[in-house]
């Protein structure tokens, strides 16, 4: 009886023992993970509050008009300068050949203007000839009448002594009287000649005004046919980048007015992650670090990146209705801080990633960086 009770103490103790030493395995493992656990949250700060975003080009159109053909569909892939709509150009196409016309107009106009200058300066050059011939006659008459002073002098005083006739002394008079009438006559075609042409230059110079004026109008009309080809040229809706037809919402026969949002592309191989990490996660991330993102849509597939930059402030701070804390209704929230995360090169080269999507990236921090 005594051995049967002996037995069955050491057999509990042996349980006790194993017991133990499964307790023991256990604690020691559990504190292991325990330690491998806070050193990998330590190191590697995550969020679920994230998705793809990307830059997304809004199409819209320049002008109004219908559309006469649409050279896309939903999702297509296309590259930078694909045309993407035409709209009907018959009524751009008739507002340039105005423009045109009328240009030409005043272009004929303004070569009439210069022309007419340049027969006014002709004609004033033939004035200032008849200028000169003028002067050239006055001083050829004053000659004259200085010879016929003279000679009417002689005669006088021959007269007086009788050694001429009247007759001739009378001659000689008369002769000066009419050189003296000359010398007046060459003084008013002088007078005549350089009123003609100071008359000349004020044809020139109101000529010339109209050349000038008739430019401003040509400008005018140039800037009117540069407007009609621009919007002629805008009847052609181009891809400003390479990416994918999303939003599409343009048919053929369509009425569309200026600005009126047609399509959007979205350009897949420009994208990157907004992270909404909690204020009490930002203390570690750095400009530069590395990140492990994993996405909703491909489980088991792991993409990278890095951080790109923190945005100066919390998401709701720039939201629609920003959160007024003086009003004395405060409770404190922990706000959210959006963190760009910028995408390595080759990480989605399939452009497998959409706009929009869910995801839960981890950033690898340094865990001897400072504040």
């Amino acid at each position: 009886m005594e051995e049967s009770k002996t037995e069955n103490n050491g057999e509990k103790n042996s349980k006790k023992k194993i017991a133990a030493v499964i307790f023991a395995v256990v604690a020691v493992v559990g504190a292991m993970a325990l330690y491998f656990y806070l050193g990998y949250k330590a190191t590697h700060i995550s969020t679920d509050d994230a998705f793809i975003d990307g830059r997304v080009h809004t199409i819209a159109a320049k002008v109004q008009g219908t559309v006469k053909a649409v050279y896309v569909d939903d999702n297509q892939h296309v590259k930078k300068g694909d045309l993407l709509v035409e709209i009907d150009p018959v009524d751009y196409d008739v507002s340039v050949k105005d423009a045109a016309s009328a240009l030409g107009e005043e272009q004929a106009k303004l070569s009439e203007d210069e022309a007419r200058v340049e027969t006014a300066k002709k004609r004033l050059a033939e004035l200032k000839a008849g200028v000169e011939a003028a002067r050239a006659n006055l001083e050829l008459q004053d000659a004259d009448a200085r010879q016929a002073e003279r000679d009417a002098k002689r005669a006088e005083a021959l007269f007086r002594k009788d050694a001429i006739s009247r007759e001739k002394y009378e001659k000689t008079k008369t002769a000066y009287d009419v050189v003296l009438a000359r010398v007046k006559a060459a003084g008013e075609q002088v007078k005549q000649a350089e009123t003609a042409v100071e008359a000349q230059k004020a044809v020139i110079r109101q000529a010339e005004s109209a050349g000038l004026s008739q430019q401003s109008a040509i400008k005018q009309r140039a800037a009117r046919l540069e407007a009609a080809e621009l919007n002629a040229g805008y009847t052609k809706i181009y891809a400003p980048a390479e990416g994918y037809v999303t939003k599409k919402s343009v048919e053929r026969g369509n009425q569309i007015q200026a600005g009126q949002p047609l399509m959007a592309l979205t350009t897949l191989g420009d994208i990157w992650v907004v992270a909404n990490y909690k204020e009490t996660q930002l203390k570690k991330i750095r400009s530069g670090q590395g990140v492990e993102i994993r996405v909703d849509t491909y489980p088991g597939k792991k993409f990278t990146g890095k951080v790109d930059s923190i945005m100066a402030g919390t998401g709701s701070a720039f939201s629609l209705f920003p959160p007024e804390n003086a009003t004395g209704n405060f409770v404190k929230i922990v706000q959210r801080v959006p963190v760009k995360i910028l995408l390595d090169k080759d990480t989605d080269s399939g452009h497998v990633l959409r706009v929009g999507m869910s995801v839960e990236p981890t950033v690898v921090v340094d865990t001897n960086s400072k504040p």
